[in-house]
């Protein structure tokens, strides 16, 4: 049992990526964005990008599951097999010189979204992700479009 000091999610929050689940587009959540779907967890391009990464991907489980404490094992490793293989994609697709992978629970670890998610990020050379970090952008999402489809052949099943 996680804990309930360990939760930080508000009362009546409306989850961004449960509502991308239900079909309810704005403009951080459209169906292009999709990458792939699995029976556990799904990816998605990120709607908000740091200024030398484009086409970051959020992988997220299905279940609403708030952060990495309360992650059942079965999803736990839907979660890592779809990073690992949205990675390998990215790598070849979009050929970066690298991949970060990035993972927040709460406030004081930088969790901003109360439903976990992994961040899978290109990384290049030179391209100093952690030290412009808050110069992050939302981007619209035709902007994002390219980056999904790249992914979504690479992932398909």
């Amino acid at each position: 049992m996680v804990s309930s000091q360990w939760r930080h999610e508000p009362d009546g929050y409306h989850c961004p990526f449960c509502a991308f689940l239900r079909g309810e587009w704005n403009d951080r959540n459209a169906a292009t964005d999709l990458v792939v779907q699995r029976e556990l967890v799904f990816a998605r391009i990120a709607p908000k990008w740091w200024p030398a990464n484009d086409g970051g991907v959020l992988v997220i489980p299905n279940e609403h599951v708030e952060n990495l404490y309360a992650l059942p094992r079965d999803v736990g490793h839907a979660l890592w097999d779809l990073t690992q293989a949205v990675a390998v994609a990215m790598r070849e697709k979009y050929e970066c010189q690298g991949v970060s992978i990035r993972q927040h629970n709460e406030p004081a670890g930088y969790q901003d979204v109360w439903h976990l998610h992994m961040h899978v990020l290109p990384r290049y050379d030179g391209d100093d992700l952690y030290v412009r970090h808050r110069e992050a952008r939302y981007v619209g999402a035709a902007e994002r479009v390219p980056y999904a489809n790249r992914l979504r052949g690479a992932l398909a099943d």
